[in-house]
């Protein structure tokens, strides 16, 4: 079976909801997200979770960069959308795919990279301060 490497720079409420599902998938889209879009590069995935995920009170001024394999068959259903410079490549999923995109994951969803923001102050979360013990 082919797989292919994506990425997905999320913030802390989102890391929890994937340690919950014992880092296998993604949550459900909120209403307001239509699209599920990881990115096609590590280099992009820094970015995001570098620059924006460190700034966004919602995520706890905490960037994460995840990491993980699709099968190639389920990665070919989605396109391929360029949203800037040449790196900036995603993979739109739309939301009500990613009950189906979840499921073609190969492994696990690992944590590779974390950003801490400076308004960052503390995590109650375990699993989160685990993460930033470890990748920091």
């Amino acid at each position: 079976m082919k797989t292919v490497t994506l990425y997905r720079p999320i913030g802390e409420k989102e890391l929890v909801l994937i340690a919950q599902s014992g880092f296998k998938k993604f949550p459900p889209r909120l209403e307001w997200q239509p699209i599920f879009y990881p990115v096609l590069n590590e280099e992009y995935a820094i970015e995001i979770a570098s620059k924006w995920n460190i700034n966004d009170e919602f995520g706890n001024y905490l960037g994460f960069v995840t990491e993980f394999e699709i099968t190639e068959e389920e990665f070919l259903k989605y396109k391929i959308e360029n949203v800037g410079g040449k790196i900036h490549n995603e993979l739109w999923v739309p939301a009500e795919s990613l009950k189906m995109f979840n499921s073609a994951i190969v492994g696990d969803i690992k944590i590779t990279k974390v950003f801490i923001g400076e308004k960052f102050t503390v995590s109650t979360n375990q699993i989160v301060n685990e993460q930033i013990e470890k990748l920091k």
